[in-house]
């Protein structure tokens, strides 16, 4: 799959699919489906002892096994049968314009490859010396250090909700609530927080907002190191946990992921883009710029989602997305971008909700605060709930209960600061759990061990 650029200016970037491989393990595939069938025969009666079950159990059970075994590799032959080349022609006029230009970006290609056609699209004028304006600035505004006083990388985290009220009343009160929540870590950890309700460019909306504001906020604010993008329906579960920044030196993009997932199996949820953090640097401005362009409304976004369809295992028909699009990008220009990318796995930096909310109390039975993995999740994301829209992948009831619990479990971890608790994860009410006559400022040296277990109350 390729990207070919033609007329005004627009640039040639392809990456062939490594056909020949792939044609290669499906013979290797089908040879085995025919060692397989080999043994079908030899049995002779296996089809029988399928359909009856009779006087051999174990032998029924070891058909059964046989041909499921036969199904699954057809179905991972099917799967892997991708079409030839898919070229992406991105610029105005590319087929009446510049013919030319068109026909060579094409020679690239195998006759039968696959044209999708895109507008160029651009977010805004093109900055290529970010890095050494971003120095000087710094250096002439000691006042606004990258780093905190701790000698931390200076953070913002940054999140957003749509600019009008949810469809759902509940929507908003729990949009509320993981706003707060989001303000609660950063209070506790020394970061600023941006919480956007603006479309700031028209052409970009649902996933894809988060794209020119986060650009826009790197220009703005060149005394923040790293830009933290964080989904409105993402809540904080450990409050003690910190990011281990030592770990991305070197690396540019820090998002969740399963390496095996993205490059043995090009799944299109390899990776979470729902929460990441960007550098502030050249390199992130230019990704930002080669991530777009599948993005804008209308024809450029019908037409990416067929792309990514094709490239991408397992990815429904609809819409070009930004979590596709990236891990479209990274396979596609692995050279390129790969390298300063630090796919975080020992950690739940995203934290898939439905396999947590109902372990918390499991949870602090036996672990503590500071842990950030499956013992005491750092981030549980609720993925599919869309409690603001119309439209869920879950029951709105299962949702909401699951953020209320996530929600308490986490002001947990803030209210013990003041000696309270709630009374359940499912109950907003709350009770004292400290002696009120302690001496407070003893109270609040035990109060700021964070990562200290919860004693039962």
């Amino acid at each position: 799959m390729g990207v070919a650029g033609g007329g005004g200016g627009a640039r040639l970037r392809a990456s062939s699919m490594k056909k020949q491989r792939q044609r290669t393990m499906n013979n290797i595939k089908i040879t085995l489906l025919c060692g397989f069938i080999t043994v079908l025969v030899l049995r002779g009666t296996a089809g029988f002892n399928l359909l009856v079950n009779s006087g051999d159990p174990d032998g029924a059970a070891a058909d059964a096994k046989v041909v499921e075994d036969i199904e699954r590799i057809l179905a991972e032959i099917r799967s892997d049968s991708d079409p030839d080349d898919v070229v992406i022609l991105a610029g105005h006029g590319v087929s009446s314009s510049s013919p030319n230009a068109t026909a060579a970006a094409l020679a690239n290609f195998s006759s039968s490859a696959t044209v999708i056609k895109v507008k160029e699209y651009s977010l805004g004028p093109k900055v290529s010396d970010w890095d050494a304006q971003r120095q000087e600035w710094l250096s002439q505004h000691p006042d606004f250090p990258s780093r905190d006083t701790r000698g931390r990388p200076r953070v913002l985290l940054v999140t957003g909700s749509p600019p009008g009220p949810c469809d759902n009343p509940a929507g908003d009160h729990y949009l509320l609530k993981a706003t707060k929540n989001k303000i609660d870590y950063c209070r506790i950890h020394g970061m600023d927080i941006v919480h956007n309700m603006a479309h700031l460019d028209p052409e970009l909306t649902g996933y894809w907002s988060k794209i020119p504001l986060v650009r826009r906020l790197m220009l703005a604010h060149p005394e923040v190191e790293w830009v933290w993008w964080v989904d409105s329906d993402a809540i904080f579960t450990d409050m003690a946990f910190e990011l281990p920044f030592h770990r991305y030196e070197g690396r540019n993009l820090v998002i969740h992921g399963y390496p095996d997932l993205l490059f043995e199996k090009r799944s299109w949820i390899s990776l979470n883009a729902g929460i990441f953090l960007l550098r502030n640097c050249q390199w992130s401005l230019d990704l930002l710029d080669a991530w777009v362009p599948m993005g804008p409304k209308g024809p450029s976004r019908v037409e990416g989602g067929k792309l990514l369809r094709a490239s991408l295992t397992g990815r429904p028909a609809f819409d070009a997305d930004d979590q596709s699009a990236l891990i479209h990008l990274l396979l596609v220009d692995k050279e390129r971008w790969m390298d300063k990318v630090h796919i975080e796995t020992e950690f739940y930096l995203h934290g898939f909700w439905t396999g947590l909310v109902d372990k918390y109390e499991q949870m602090m039975e036996e672990n503590h605060p500071g842990l950030g993995d499956d013992r005491w999740p750092f981030i549980t994301h609720f993925v599919g709930c869309k409690t603001c829209g119309r439209y869920e992948d879950y029951p709105l009831d299962r949702c909401l209960k699951g953020m209320e619990r996530a929600f308490n479990f986490a002001d947990n971890q803030v209210l013990r600061l003041y000696g309270f608790q709630h009374r359940s994860l499912v109950s907003a009410k709350v009770r004292r759990v400290t002696d009120p006559r302690a001496n407070p400022l003893e109270a609040k040296e035990a109060a700021l061990k964070m990562d200290a277990k919860f004693e039962r109350v």
